[in-house]
């Protein structure tokens, strides 16, 4: 009889997570007071985007990544909404460009500069204006550049095209009215040719965002979904939720087949929303509950039972949303995986927690930990995409991160990578005709050089030997004196 092992064999087994100092929060910031379930922060590897409470208007800060420490009271924010600000999401191919929707029925686009916002920003790019109440939801599209997707109180989900030209858009290319109540969470799949979405009436469904067409929804009374995230690369859907004896749930989903859950697990009774984030490159999701100060960690598998416990972060400072750095912005030379952006409240307090994978050489570069990610680059044209063609995300090699960072720290890494490089330019260059051609004459030119060279140090060394020879010669005909002599010469 075989022993099974009572745990399941993993490399992010103990994967932790570890919080910033105190340096390296952001301290000092207004966070907003709406009860929107909604993250009210984004974060790219140039900067910070946080929706923070004002007065007469909405209005969200953006940060430097690097301006940590306490942040001025007057620091100049992106005011340009009339009604409190709801959601903000960075342009994943644009590191400049941002999106804001508000209770005003508007989304707007934000242009902002290289070094940061330095005074108060009122006029945005462009100004999306389709909805006919409240927007509450903004989303990106994955692969397409220009494309945004946005939802609202009007039970409305709009697809944009913000490559036209004009400043003021109110023709969305899709108006998708399949919702008969508010929308909760929208997620698109890999190559965003499927939608996602949950409402307040506890269902998930899956739509085509070209046309509007619904493709599944469930139908499952034992499950009252919230949040929705595709599991992309392996063909699933999950969503937290609760269920009818309001326990918190998680549920994962075949996207092709909504009528019963694949797997479905009771977390705790608690009260607040669980957000899901997936890492599709170590396979890890990560639950958040809003007014939680804890993280759970889930390792998904193709096969049952689907969901695998890792480990927990906790905390004792609960958080109101979260925002997630790209792995564009991550330092893979400490072998960290994830990085939150947590909002406590009750600090105004924004604090950096990093999810590592502990190794006993971190600075070398962890290949089975940092696979080909997504890049800032898009696959698509919105117009490509409108036309029926799906492509996957445009693959980045975190290795190059990782090589410069280990040339700036260690100039010893510098030189063996300069080595290899030179390598593989001289290797390629080496094939053609010309540069051996080239070769032969340099060589040939060096070869005399060098025998020059060589009959120059051996007159070198032949003039030295002569010079020795007199040398001696020179002491051998000193003049002999007797002990007598000396003395008197010494006195």
């Amino acid at each position: 009889m075989s022993w099974c092992p009572p745990y399941r064999s993993s490399k992010f087994r103990h994967v932790y997570g570890k919080a910033s100092t105190k340096e390296h929060g952001y301290h000092g910031i207004p966070i907003t007071h709406s009860v929107h379930d909604n993250h009210y922060c984004s974060v790219n590897p140039r900067f910070i985007a946080i929706v923070t409470e004002c007065s007469g208007g909405g209005a969200f800060l953006v940060l430097s990544i690097h301006h940590t420490g306490k942040v001025d009271p007057q620091h100049p924010r992106v005011c340009g909404h009339s009604a409190r600000v709801l959601d903000v999401k960075w342009n994943p191919f644009d590191d400049h460009c941002i999106a804001s929707c508000s209770e005003d029925c508007t989304v707007k686009l934000w242009d902002i500069p290289a070094n940061g916002v330095y005074q108060n920003m009122t006029l945005p790019r462009k100004v999306l204006q389709g909805h006919s109440r409240r927007v509450n939801l903004i989303e990106w599209h994955p692969t397409a550049r220009d494309l945004l997707v946005s939802s609202a109180y009007d039970y409305k989900v709009m697809v944009w095209d913000v490559s036209v030209c004009d400043s003021v858009l109110r023709n969305p290319v899709c108006v998708i009215s399949l919702h008969t109540e508010l929308v909760l969470s929208m997620s698109f799949n890999n190559d965003g040719s499927s939608l996602a979405t949950t409402s307040l009436d506890k269902k998930i469904r899956v739509m085509d965002p070209r046309t509007g067409r619904l493709i599944q929804v469930s139908s499952s009374k034992l499950h009252r979904a919230n949040k929705v995230v595709f599991i992309g690369d392996q063909n699933m859907l999950f969503s937290t939720g609760s269920s009818p004896w309001n326990q918190r749930q998680i549920t994962l989903w075949d996207p092709d087949d909504l009528s019963e859950p694949l797997s479905e697990e009771e977390v705790d009774g608690g009260a607040g929303v669980l957000f899901p984030f997936y890492d599709p490159d170590t396979h890890i999701l990560y639950l958040a509950g809003k007014g939680d100060g804890n993280i759970r960690y889930y390792e998904i598998s193709s096969e049952k039972p689907y969901v695998h416990f890792l480990t927990e972060y906790y905390s004792l400072l609960p958080q109101k949303g979260l925002g997630v750095m790209p792995k564009r912005g991550l330092d893979v030379s400490s072998c960290e995986v994830f990085r939150f952006y947590r909002l406590v409240t009750v600090k105004d307090l924004v604090e950096p927690l990093s999810m590592i994978v502990p190794r006993r050489s971190p600075k070398t570069f962890q290949d089975d930990i940092f696979p080909m990610t997504a890049g800032n680059e898009a696959a698509l044209t919105a117009q490509q995409w409108l036309s029926g063609i799906n492509r996957g995300q445009c693959n980045w090699e975190p290795r190059w991160a990782t090589m410069a960072l280990s040339c700036i720290e260690r100039p010893s890494v510098f030189r063996s990578v300069f080595r290899s490089v030179f390598r593989s330019v001289f290797r390629s260059v080496f094939q053609s005709v010309c540069f051996r051609v080239c070769f032969r004459v340099c060589f040939r030119v060096c070869f005399c050089v060098l025998q020059l060279l060589q009959a120059f140090y051996r007159q070198q060394e032949e003039i030295r030997g002569l010079r020795d020879q007199l040398n001696q010669k020179k002491v051998l005909h000193l003049p002999l004196f007797s002990s007598e002599q000396l003395q008197f010469a010494e006195f």
